[in-house]
């Protein structure tokens, strides 16, 4: 099935202006990474099965949060026609991404061989959660079992915590977006030298294992112990009114400047055996027992103010709502508001002007179809 037709929505000029990429991707790391593609001016045609993105149906909104700024088109896949249909729209785009386990695009005729023969410059990027090879290619998974395979969940976030805990956002598939989506920009700069074309396997456990690395103390050759990238004095601690404060008084001239705040309520915080770094870390249990029973001494508007004064790093502990209107993120300028709510765009900015731009939101199951196909049927550029 499909939606009322919809007209095209003109990009606005931007950095990828011109480039056309094909979103054969679902769920995340996929559509978020053809997003940012969009959020920079490129166009993105989202083909999907008739059933539609199975993040459709996932509770947080999911979909519209990877897929503003695209077209969708249904096509089924797993018939002639619909393979000949998107054998066409790839033949002229610029960049295909696909988030299918390997073999799959084979069965659908849109595998690489097949797309590269009626398109050799074509920048096709697979994304798939173990890669096209290895012993895991074959195994299905998601960001949960991602991050246990790269290590990530390896790392306690605070002092003392000895659980496994999973991160509260999809830390492998996002990493997985990011880098591919640096890896298709690559390839197009490379395709302006040469002219060729590339086939981009990206595993979404080696983004993971990538972003791991760096907590690594000794490298990936050993153990990591228990907290080796912990820091007491680096943590969250609960004030009296039950709000959450970051803390982030790492370096030594941030400690000296806590230390006097936080003896007040607890003195013993100025012992001269926390007075260094590897002091404080070989009493670091000793010692966040103690931050801890301070800083729960007063309410956290109290505390901020005075870590503000002393120049000591720290922050309440915002929702993403709160987050996003925040005056810090007003002055940035890198949430858009339209119609249909608010935006995080791509959050870089280029001469003090955010980089990314929306001007649709996601688009409803189809709403593209009859156009697109339309004008293939046309011989006129769908794009």
């Amino acid at each position: 099935m499909s939606g009322p037709p919809a007209a095209p929505v003109p990009a606005p000029p931007g950095p990828l202006s011109g480039v056309r990429v094909l979103d054969l991707s679902s769920y995340l790391p996929g559509p978020f990474c053809t997003q940012i593609l969009a959020d920079l001016g490129a166009v993105v045609i989202k083909v999907e099965s008739p059933a539609g993105d199975a993040a459709r149906q996932l509770p947080g909104a999911l979909h519209e949060a990877a897929n503003r700024n695209k077209r969708s088109v249904v096509l089924d896949l797993k018939t002639d026609e619909g393979q000949t249909l998107g054998r066409r729209l790839a033949a002229g785009a610029d960049v295909l991404v696909e988030g299918f386990r390997p073999g799959v695009v084979d069965r659908l005729g849109m595998s690489y061989a097949v797309v590269h023969a009626v398109n050799p410059s074509v920048v096709y990027c697979s994304v798939s959660g173990f890669g096209q090879t290895g012993p895991l290619r074959d195994v299905p998974g998601h960001d949960v079992t991602y991050l246990a395979a790269s290590g990530v969940l390896s790392f306690p976030g605070s002092w003392g915590d000895r659980q496994v805990r999973r991160p509260g956002i999809p830390v492998s598939d996002l990493a997985a977006s990011t880098y591919a989506s640096i890896a298709i920009l690559a390839a197009l700069y490379r395709r302006r030298a040469t002219g060729e074309g590339a086939h981009l396997d990206l595993a979404i456990t080696d983004a993971a294992l990538s972003f791991a690395s760096v907590r690594a103390a000794e490298g990936l050759d050993e153990g990591t112990g228990d907290h080796p990238h912990l820091h007491p004095a680096n943590d969250l601690f609960e004030a009296a009114d039950g709000t959450t404060i970051a803390v982030g008084a790492v370096e030594e001239h941030f400690w000296e400047r806590l230390v006097p705040l936080l003896a007040e309520e607890v003195p013993a915080l100025a012992d001269p055996r926390f007075g260094s770094t590897a002091a404080r870390r070989a009493d670091g249990d000793e010692l966040v027992v103690l931050l801890r029973r301070a800083i729960r001494a007063r309410p956290a508007a109290e505390w901020l103010a005075a870590f503000a004064a002393a120049d000591v790093p720290a922050h309440r502990v915002l929702s993403v709502p709160e987050a996003g209107r925040s005056p810090q993120v007003r002055a940035r300028g890198i949430v858009a508001q339209d119609r249909d709510g608010r935006h995080v765009v791509f959050p870089v900015l280029q001469d003090g002007t955010a980089m990314g731009r929306v001007h649709s939101p996601a688009p409803a199951l189809g709403a593209h179809t009859e156009q697109v196909l339309a004008d293939l049927v046309d011989g006129k550029e769908p794009w």
